[in-house]
């Protein structure tokens, strides 16, 4: 009989290898569900984690998805190192697409390219905003801040769609509910030519690196994850978990917006109602899978984006539903959650349990 023995400590080597072992798990699952579903899992498999990545243009691609998956999961990473649940991270980064689509429809032919500066700081501000109300429903009535960002994500959808169903319509868009096509002034630069990759990818990285910098070179940082931890401790330590509240959240909104404004000044080019595109939610997987580490969720956002379009692939070249996406990334999510459970505890036969038990008495 297999039982579960408590460690004296969590298993470091587990940390490392427990995502490792549930994209393993999640790889088998997968491979029987296309059996299940009457296709090919080799060719099933081989649309997630081969078709993106075999040539530049699919890696550009790659790193397209993956832009906005990584900044968002920074963000959420001070959020839940903090101790601050922010489920709402995809109205955020619709509020900052909203904002960013404000600015850059009022460029015309003599606005200066400083308008795309402009265009990601209106985003930022948006998404802090939406972010902002969550702080202070939890700081003044301490309201659960779950569900208020996660209602506030439905909100910021209805408020998108009425802005391109109304006011924001194209007058020239064959009545599509959308907004005009932004100005070529407003574009976001690319890093290369022939490319969609643009400046969002050294945005997102050098984010990384200072999100590293700040939470484990600085005391603020340091002070971030005490207030949100262990209030009274920080308060014993002259820490704010006050301050940590709203710093959590202000941050991880302002990263959502800069998001949303770097994906509509971008890849889409004008406000849909199709911007939300679950980005918000897959960053939590993407910032748990990469254990709330920048470095981790460097590699974390590739993985989620290669499931982003092999969904994509599998949908149009094997007729798999659109859903394939999401099952691919709840199957990588449930996995890391059992596999976690190795982190705190050992798998043992139940002689070898006694055993220990008698040891430690």
């Amino acid at each position: 009989m297999l039982k579960l023995e408590l460690r004296p400590q969590a298993s470091p080597i587990w940390s490392v290898a427990s995502p490792l072992l549930a994209l393993a798990i999640t790889v088998v699952l997968g491979s029987l569900l296309f059996i299940a579903l009457g296709k090919d899992p080799v060719r099933g498999l081989q649309m997630f984690f081969w078709e993106p990545v075999k040539s530049n243009y699919a890696l550009g691609e790659l790193m397209v998805k993956a832009t906005p998956l990584l900044l968002i999961a920074l963000g959420l990473a001070v959020c839940f190192r903090s101790n601050v649940w922010n489920i709402g991270a995809e109205g955020q980064f619709v509020l900052g697409a909203i904002c960013a689509g404000g600015v850059a429809l009022m460029a015309d032919k003599e606005s200066s390219r400083w308008i795309v500066l402009g265009i990601l700081l209106a985003g930022i501000a948006g998404g802090m905003a939406w972010a902002g109300i969550t702080a202070f429903l939890r700081d003044r009535f301490n309201a659960n801040e779950i569900l208020v960002s996660l209602m506030l994500v439905y909100v910021a959808v209805q408020l998108l769609v009425w802005l391109v169903f109304g006011p924001w319509k194209d007058p020239g868009g064959y009545n599509f509910p959308q907004s005009k096509t932004f100005d070529a002034v407003t574009q976001v630069p690319r890093l290369m030519k022939g490319s969609r990759v643009s400046i969002g990818l050294l945005i997102a990285l050098a984010g990384a690196a200072a999100l590293w910098i700040f939470l484990f070179r600085t005391r603020a940082g340091f002070a971030q994850q005490v207030g949100g931890l262990a209030p009274a401790a920080a308060r014993y330590a002259g820490f704010s978990s006050r301050k940590a509240l709203w710093v959590a959240l202000l941050v991880s909104g302002g990263a959502a917006g800069l998001a949303g404004a770097l994906e509509v000044a971008g890849p889409v080019g004008q406000l849909t109602p199709y911007i939300p595109v679950g980005y918000g939610f897959a960053a939590i997987i993407v910032a748990f899978v990469g254990r709330l580490h920048p470095v981790g969720m460097v590699f974390s956002a590739i993985l989620m984006s290669m499931f982003y379009i092999g969904g994509e692939l599998a949908q149009s070249r094997m007729g798999l539903p659109k859903s394939i996406t999401g099952l691919f990334q709840g199957l990588l999510l449930f996995a890391l959650l059992a596999c976690d459970t190795l982190m705190v505890y050992r798998v043992r036969w139940g002689k070898a349990a006694d055993a220990g038990r008698k040891a430690v008495a």
